[in-house]
């Protein structure tokens, strides 16, 4: 897909090409333009979501009459959450993790509840709030309305999406950046139908950036940026946090555990500078993200749901009272998830080369992903940037997006319901089965070329980790090496023989 998108401006790279040289149209500006009208075709895609009407007391309203955002297929959380998270409230009000309200009031199920997002991306929700408000405050101050005007909610969507399109570029931005010698891998990232479904659905485009950009830092030997831009991206969303397990794995096997730990050692810190003050000014709000998923029962895109619908299995719980927290779903889907670390991590040390840091990467999120008990449909964003590093081949990952995508179409169709032309969640179940399948077969692949070296797309033509940093063609403790003079396998002759201890 790359070579086939790269067409309309020249074709794919030749052997004696240039980089650099042209006067505009670099690589990196052409996936960044690909970028652009992917995310552009994105917005368009909640525009329905964002149609007003006025009601009965002539106060402009987002119209998700008659559930408009699930036929039309634009749902965004950030719609709702605008008013659900109290961001609605004027002035220096409603700041996240101050402000609590009670939800289910009078039911058995009520309580207290608090902003329920890491402090990163509910620090971002506030300050799109409060930009949304003072456009609106601006716009209504004056009688020719040089402002456009929109329901608050609309404006604030506006908003927040304009922030992750800045942070989905910057993650096409440090993918290409990652693929110096494969620059146009990175358009696989910026044309993904994922992008076109999910990029405004939720926050997650933050998370993307700044995990991409601490990739990059560390494969420019800067193991310490590294480490802050993943500990910020685990206050935005958990997942970051999960690759500094794979860069200590193998800075273990490589003998530069140092490195591995200097990364990590900033990490804590920058997530603990940013979190310890909303800690202590506000302990309750702040925990409100950890109470929450611990109260979360298995999610509909789950494999515990699909096995409990399809076989009638009650749970690890059984039958949970409201507010019941479901302490079993919770120690097992744990317990799955540090097994398959483990096997990750024996896999990393027996494997005959040592792995590339974006393979096992890919690995570790993709465990998490499958043996997690919530997998929201925006999750899947977080396996793009890492597919692309770790298996840059168009065919199967633009077939497994293009599938992931569409799981889209009956999970909304699933949200309308049976009694408003919708479908029961047997179907769309289905397509969830399918496509934790196709996440299956892109492990597999990761497997077969962390096996076998002659099938890696990178490492036959003489590269070793070009996303490594200081594992970049350092000495292999598990005492495998190369035998031609460089220490690295040069050739795909050379990767057939998996080097010669």
């Amino acid at each position: 897909m790359p070579a086939l998108a790269s067409r309309i401006v020249g074709g794919p790279l030749g052997r004696h090409a240039v980089l650099g040289r042209h006067w505009f149209w670099t690589p990196l500006r052409v996936v960044v333009l690909f970028a652009t009208i992917t995310l552009a075709l994105g917005w368009l895609l909640k525009v329905p979501c964002l149609q007003t009407y006025r009601d009965s007391a002539g106060v402009l309203q987002v119209d998700w009459r008659d559930g408009r955002q699930y036929w039309a297929m634009c749902y965004s959380d950030t719609v709702p959450l605008y008013t659900a998270e109290r961001l609605d409230q004027p002035g220096l009000a409603g700041f996240p993790y101050a402000t609590s309200w009670i939800e289910n009031p009078g039911e058995p199920s009520a309580h207290v509840r608090y902003m329920e997002y890491p402090v990163l991306t509910g620090l971002y929700q506030w300050v799109a709030a409060k930009l949304a408000q003072t456009w609106l405050a601006i716009g209504n101050s004056h009688a020719d309305g040089w402002l456009p005007r929109a329901a608050p909610a609309v404006v604030y969507f506006d908003i927040s999406a304009l922030g992750l399109t800045a942070a989905w570029l910057v993650t096409v931005w440090a993918l290409v950046g990652l693929s110096r010698r494969r620059p146009w891998d990175g358009a696989l990232a910026a044309v993904s139908p994922l992008v076109v479904v999910h990029a405004f659905t939720n926050f997650d485009a933050l998370a993307t950036a700044l995990a991409t950009t601490g990739l990059l830092a560390w494969a420019r030997r800067r193991p310490v940026l590294a480490g802050v831009l993943l500990g910020l991206g685990g206050a935005t969303k958990f997942y970051p946090l999960l690759l500094l397990f794979p860069i200590l794995l193998l800075c273990w096997r490589a003998g530069q555990l140092r490195a591995g730990l200097a990364a990590t050692t900033a990490a804590a810190l920058s997530w603990l500078a940013v979190n310890v003050p909303v800690m202590v000014l506000f302990p309750s709000g702040w925990a409100e993200f950890f109470r929450l998923q611990r109260r979360r029962g298995a999610d509909p895109d789950t494999l515990y749901t699909v096995v409990s619908t399809f076989t009638g299995w009650p749970g690890f719980d059984g039958v949970l009272r409201p507010g019941q927290i479901p302490t079993a779903l919770n120690l097992v889907s744990a317990t799955l998830f540090l097994l398959v670390c483990a096997g990750i991590g024996a896999l990393v040390w027996a494997a005959p080369r040592r792995p590339r840091l974006a393979q096992v990467c890919l690995l570790v999120v993709c465990a998490f992903l499958l043996v997690n008990k919530v997998w929201s449909p925006q999750y899947s964003l977080w396996l793009v940037p890492l597919a692309v590093l770790a298996i840059p081949r168009w065919k199967p990952l633009l077939a497994w997006m293009a599938l992931d995508a569409l799981v889209w179409v009956p999970r909304m169709a699933y949200y309308l319901g049976p009694e408003h032309k919708g479908l029961p969640i047997e179907p769309f179940l289905g397509t969830v089965v399918v496509r934790d399948g196709a996440v299956l077969l892109l492990v597999a692949l990761v497997l077969r070329d962390v096996w076998r070296v002659e099938h890696d797309p990178i490492r036959i033509w003489g590269e070793d980790d070009p996303h490594g940093g200081v594992l970049d063609g350092a000495p292999d403790a598990r005492g495998i090496r190369c035998s031609s003079p460089s220490g690295r396998c040069a050739r795909r002759r050379c990767a057939r023989r998996r080097c010669v201890a």
